[in-house]
C-alpha cells in the first residue's frame, strides 16, 4: 500500500519513457520529432521555473533517454535541435535564467556520447588483432545475388561517420580510423580512397561556420593520427599532397584554437615524414641522475680538458638533398611559434622578431630538444 498520493519509482510513466533496445523493441525511427519541436519552441515560457519547467525537462529527458541505445535514430535531427538552442544562446537579448535552461536541453543530448565513444575505441582495439580481416568474412553471400559488406569495409564506413559528429565521439573514431588504415592488410586497398575523402571534406569545409568546423577537426585529427601511427614508407607518397591541401585550408587565419592547434600537430607531422629518420651519434646521453654525483664529476672535471663532441660520422657527412615540402613545414612551425595560444605555441615547439609570445615559442623547441637529449651540456654556455 503506497504512503502517498505520488506515483511509485519505476511506474508507467517511467517505464514507457526508457523503453528501448533493454525492452526488447528496436526502434525504427525518431517519432517525437514534432514533440520536440514543440518543447524547444516553448522554453521562453518554461524558463522562470516552477512545475512547467521541471515538466518541460524531465519530458525531454525522457524522449532523448528512450534513443541512448539507438543515438543513431537522432542524427538526422540533431542539427535543428542543436541550432534552436545555440540560436536562444547566442540572442543578447536571452535572460541568464533562458540561457541556463538551453544549456540543460543542450546537456542531455549530447550526454549520450559516452557510449558511443567507448565502443569505438573498443573497435579501434580489435584493428590491432594480428591476423587478416578477410579471414573473418567466411560468407559474404546472404541470398542469391546479394552480398553484405566487408568487415573492412564495414568498420570504415563507421569511422567515416563519426567523423563528422560534433561531440567526443568523434576524437574516438580519429583513433579508430587511424588504427584501422595502418593495417598492413588495409593500407593498401584502403589508405588512398581514405586520404582522398577526407582531403576533399576538409577542401569542401570553411571555418567560418559551424559545421566546418566539426568537419575540419574530425579529418585533421584523422590525418594528424594517421601520420603518427603510420610507418613513413607507407605515408609519404600522400605526405605532399596532403601539405598542399592544408596550405589550402589557411588555418592560420581561423580563431578556432583547436583548429589551428591540429593544423600545427599535423604539420609537424608531415615534416617528420619528409624526413629519413637518423640517429645523430653525438646524441647527448645521461649517465648519472644524482645531484650531488653530477655535482661532484662538475668539480672534477673544471680542471680537466673540456671533452669534445665526437667527430661525425661518415653517414652524418651525407649531402643528402632536402626533401621538398619541408621548407613549408619549417615556415608554418616558425609561424606557430608566434601564435597567441599556448598550446598552438606548444605543438609547433614539438616539431621542431619579436613580440613575448614569439620569445615564449622560441623556447619551447629548446625545451624539447633538451628533453631528447639533444642539447651537449658543453654548449649550454652559448646560449648565455
Amino acid at each position: 500500500m503506497a504512503l502517498s498520493d505520488e506515483p511509485a519509482a519505476g511506474g508507467p510513466e517511467e517505464e514507457a519513457e526508457n523503453v528501448g533496445l533493454a525492452g526488447g523493441a528496436a526502434l525504427a525511427a525518431f517519432g517525437e520529432s514534432a514533440e520536440t519541436r514543440a518543447l524547444l519552441g516553448r522554453l521562453r515560457e518554461v524558463r522562470g521555473g516552477g512545475k512547467a519547467h521541471e515538466v518541460a525537462l524531465q519530458r525531454f529527458r525522457g524522449i532523448m533517454n528512450k534513443y541512448e541505445e539507438q543515438p543513431h535514430l537522432l542524427d538526422p535531427h540533431l542539427e535543428w535541435m542543436m541550432n534552436s538552442l545555440l540560436d536562444i544562446v547566442r540572442d543578447q537579448t536571452s535572460p541568464a535564467s533562458l540561457v541556463h535552461l538551453a544549456f540543460k536541453f543542450l546537456y542531455i543530448i549530447t550526454k549520450t556520447w559516452e557510449t558511443r565513444y567507448m565502443l569505438l575505441l573498443w573497435l579501434s582495439v580489435t584493428c590491432l588483432i594480428p591476423f587478416d580481416f578477410s579471414h573473418l568474412d567466411v560468407n559474404l553471400v546472404t541470398q542469391p545475388g546479394q552480398t553484405r559488406m566487408s568487415i573492412m569495409d564495414r568498420i570504415l564506413q563507421i569511422a567515416e561517420s563519426y567523423l563528422v559528429v560534433g561531440d567526443k565521439a568523434r576524437d574516438g573514431a580519429a583513433v579508430l580510423v587511424s588504427r584501422f588504415i595502418t593495417r598492413p592488410d588495409v593500407k593498401h586497398s584502403k589508405m588512398a580512397g581514405f586520404l582522398d575523402w577526407s582531403l576533399c571534406s576538409l577542401a569542401r569545409s570553411s571555418f567560418q561556420n559551424v559545421e566546418g568546423v566539426i568537419t575540419m577537426n574530425g579529418m585533421l585529427q584523422a590525418l594528424a593520427q594517421i601520420f603518427k601511427h603510420g610507418k613513413r614508407e607507407d605515408c609519404l607518397p600522400y605526405a605532399a599532397t596532403v601539405l598542399s591541401c592544408l596550405d589550402g585550408c589557411r588555418l592560420p587565419e581561423s580563431n578556432q584554437t583547436l583548429l589551428r592547434k591540429l593544423g600545427v600537430k599535423l604539420v609537424q607531422r608531415l615534416g617528420l615524414t619528409f624526413l629519413k629518420l637518423k640517429v645523430a651519434a653525438w646524441r647527448y646521453q645521461r649517465g648519472c641522475r644524482s645531484l650531488a654525483a653530477n655535482l661532484q664529476l662538475l668539480t672534477q672535471g673544471q680542471s680537466e680538458q673540456k671533452q669534445k663532441p665526437p667527430l661525425l660520422t661518415s653517414d652524418d657527412n651525407e649531402d643528402d638533398d632536402v626533401p621538398e615540402g619541408v621548407e613549408s613545414v619549417i615556415e608554418q612551425l616558425l609561424a606557430g611559434l608566434k601564435d597567441k595560444d599556448t598550446v598552438v605555441r606548444w605543438s609547433a615547439a614539438k616539431g621542431f622578431q619579436e613580440t613575448d609570445k614569439a620569445w615564449h615559442g622560441g623556447c619551447l623547441p629548446l625545451a624539447e630538444l633538451g628533453r631528447k637529449g639533444l642539447l651537449l651540456p658543453s654548449r649550454l654556455a652559448d646560449g648565455e
